[in-house]
Order: C-alpha cells, then sequence, then structure tokens
C-alpha cells in the first residue's frame, strides 16, 4: 500500500502547484509598484490600502482551503469507511444517507468558493480603479514634459518588441493546451468506454475522479490487447503534446522575466527624472490575482464534478434493484476501490494543504515591505531593495510537470 500511495501522489488535480508562483508574484509585483510610486505619498496609500486588501483575501482563501482539507478528510475517515460497512452488510439504504451527508460536505464548499471568487473579481475591479488613479495622477504630474530622453525611449521600443515575442509565444502555447486537451478527452473518452464494459473497473471510476488511476487500473486488468496499444498510442500522443507545452511555457516565462527587467528599466529612468512611472507592475497584479481565481474556479468545478459523480454512483449502485443484486455479487471489487480511493483523496488533501500553507504564507510573511515607506529610503537602499525584488522575481520560475517513470504523464 505504501508504494500506492507514493504513486498516487502526482494524479491529484494539478491546479494547486499554479498557487504559489501566482501568489508569490502578486506580493512581488505590489512590491515592486510600491518602490516606483515612492515620494508620491498619495499613491504610496493607495498601493498600501490594496495590498493590506490582498492579504486579508488571502486569509479568507485560506480559510476555503482548509475547509477543502476537512472534507477530504472526512471523505476518507468518514465516508469512505461507512460505504465500506454498508456494502458488507448489504445495507444499501444506508449507503445512500452516507453519501447524502457527503453531498451536503460539498454543497458547503462550493458556496464558499463562489463567495471567494467573487470577492476576488471585486478586489480585482479596485485594483484596476487604483492603475486608473496612478495614471490620472502621472498625466496631471507631467503635463509640462513634452519629451522623453533617449535611453527612455530605446527601453520602451524594446518592451514593446519584447510584449510581441511574448503575445507570439502565449498564442503557441494556448493552441497546443487545446490540443492537449482534445487529446485528454480523446483518452478519457477511449479509457471510459473501457470501465463500461467491466463492472469492477466500472464501480472504480465511479469512485476515483483521477484519470490517471483509471488508465493503469485498465492495464493492470487489460485482456484485449488491442485496448492496449490505442491506449498506449493516446498517451504517447498526449506526452509529446505535453512535452511540446513545456518547452513552450519555459519560452514564455523568458520573455515575461525579460519584459519585467526592461519594465523596471524604464521605471528607473522615469524614476531619476522624478517623474510618476506608468503603473505597469500593479496591471500585472491584476493578472496575478486573475490567475488565482481562474484556479480557485478549478477548484469549484472539481467538487462540483465530484458530486455529480456521487450522485451518480447512490442512483445506479445503491438504489435500483437490479444493480443492488449486482452490488452483493462485486462486494470484493467494490469494497477494494473504496480502500483505492482513500488513498487518492488523502492525496488531494496533501495537496488543498500546500495550498493553505501557501496562502498563510503569503498573508503572513510576503508583505513586510509595506511596514518601511520607500519615500524614506535613500537612492542606494532603494537600488538594494528594487534589486531584490527583481533577484526574487528571476528566481520565480513557472510550475514544473513532475511525473513518476511507473505512470503516463496525464495532466488532470
Amino acid at each position: 500500500m505504501a508504494d500506492d500511495s507514493k504513486a498516487l501522489v502526482q494524479w491529484s488535480p494539478s491546479f494547486v502547484e499554479e498557487l504559489l508562483p501566482a501568489a508569490q508574484k502578486t506580493a512581488l509585483l505590489y512590491n515592486l509598484s510600491y518602490l516606483c510610486l515612492a515620494n508620491f505619498p498619495t499613491l504610496e496609500r493607495i498601493i498600501r490600502t490594496r495590498a493590506v486588501e490582498t492579504q486579508l483575501l488571502f486569509g479568507s482563501s485560506d480559510a476555503t482551503m482548509l475547509k477543502c482539507i476537512l472534507t477530504s478528510e472526512n471523505l476518507v475517515q468518514s465516508l469512505f469507511p461507512m460505504l465500506e460497512k454498508a456494502v458488507e452488510k448489504n445495507k444499501p439504504v444506508l449507503a445512500v444517507k452516507y453519501l447524502e451527508k457527503a453531498r451536503a460536505w460539498i454543497k458547503d464548499i462550493i458556496k464558499d468558493v463562489d463567495r471567494i471568487v467573487e470577492r476576488y473579481d471585486l478586489h480585482n475591479k479596485d485594483v484596476a480603479t487604483s492603475t486608473s488613479d496612478v495614471i490620472k495622477e502621472k498625466l496631471d504630474t507631467e503635463k509640462v514634459m513634452k519629451e522623453k530622453d533617449q535611453e527612455l525611449k530605446n527601453n520602451e521600443e524594446a518592451l514593446n518588441q519584447l510584449k510581441a515575442e511574448l503575445q507570439k509565444a502565449s498564442t503557441e502555447l494556448a493552441e497546443v493546451e487545446k490540443k492537449i486537451n482534445a487529446k485528454s478527452q480523446e483518452l478519457q473518452g477511449f479509457s471510459r468506454s473501457i470501465t463500461q464494459t467491466s463492472k469492477g473497473l466500472g464501480i472504480f471510476a465511479a469512485l476515483v475522479p483521477f484519470i490517471g488511476l483509471i488508465v493503469k487500473s485498465i492495464y493492470d486488468a487489460a485482456k484485449d490487447h488491442e485496448h492496449s496499444a490505442k491506449m498506449k498510442a493516446l498517451e504517447a500522443e498526449l506526452n509529446n503534446l505535453i512535452a511540446d507545452k513545456s518547452v513552450l511555457k519555459n519560452k514564455e516565462w523568458q520573455f515575461q522575466l525579460q519584459i519585467i527587467d526592461w519594465q523596471m528599466k524604464v521605471s528607473k529612468a522615469s524614476f531619476e527624472r522624478s517623474s510618476i512611472p506608468d503603473p505597469i507592475h500593479l496591471s500585472e497584479v491584476q493578472n496575478s490575482l486573475t490567475k488565482i481565481q481562474a484556479i480557485l474556479i478549478q477548484l469549484k468545478n472539481f467538487w462540483e464534478s465530484v458530486a455529480q459523480m456521487l450522485d451518480s454512483l447512490e442512483k445506479k449502485t445503491f438504489v435500483g434493484e437490479d444493480l443492488i443484486e449486482d452490488l452483493c455479487e462485486l462486494k470484493d471489487e467494490f469494497v477494494q476501490s473504496i480502500r483505492a480511493a482513500k488513498v487518492a483523496w488523502g492525496c488531494f488533501a496533501a495537496g488543498c494543504n500546500k495550498a493553505s500553507a501557501i496562502f498563510k504564507l503569503n498573508t503572513r510573511d510576503a508583505y513586510k515591505f509595506l511596514e518601511v515607506s520607500p519615500s524614506s529610503l535613500s537612492k542606494e537602499e532603494w537600488a538594494k531593495e528594487y534589486d531584490s525584488v527583481k533577484k526574487q522575481l528571476e528566481e520565480l520560475g513557472p510550475p514544473k510537470h513532475v511525473t513518476s517513470p511507473e505512470t503516463p504523464a496525464i495532466e488532470n
């Protein structure tokens, strides 16, 4: 069982992996915005206010992830053991009662995530308003400035060229992601068609929403070599697309780093001229917040699919009289599926735990820069702080797709 648990880790939903760079990037971009608006007290206060609001929002997000952890643990420690007993004692009515209780837990999570997603939407609009405030003050302050110096002009031209390159790379990445989604659906459709011909695999597929485990189970139980060959061919095509995606994500990330670097050069040039820089980093904060919001929406969609899965399991397995008889015949397979599901959900809880730790860290430590006003820094201190944040951004890379050599590289 220990080996199974280790192999299951990468089959939990992967969206949690995206949270850490998005949350860290948000804090670092706030820090840059704070530094770039030094000596403009009104704008400093705007940034400080929005950053504190983000901290509070991350605290609420942590509470939501905690609820996901507790629900996952309840599934492992309460629902699955109760289902196992109900199956062993041939009491489908009792199983239905337990499944209804689990659906109530999940319904509560979906409502909670809905509320937090709405708060992100409102907060992002506030940040957008702050960006407009900065732009307005910049325009009012710089009415007397008619020409930019050559260095600033060159930096902006280089920045625009890099943005065009980034757009091209992002478009290529989006196309590959479409192909991955299409191939994943093809693989899932084929694997589901196989599980429908086997009651044992069908029960396992109803309990475990992680496609990788279903594919592995099909391999373990495979008797039709033609099915296995097609499955492997689909996996090979999918893995090639995932490899292409990894290359493109790294390419996109390098362009993003170069753009941030040139944005810094533009900001430095503006800072030396004592003019208000464009709120470029504050705009990027909006993008990071939108990314986190999208991840939470994925979390909500995941729980909705689990709720539908449990509903289907109840109606098809525990309510229909003909299937109750099948349940008695397949008791051993059902119990084995429940035990495997415990391990899978334990891994998912661990992933949510990681997300909770990310929100806690970014609530507590990532915004300590707000304790010092950037206008109080000397030029040397300002440059040192600026370079430090720049280095941290450079070290912050895109999430890596990690696979086990024992299992196919399928993204959930």
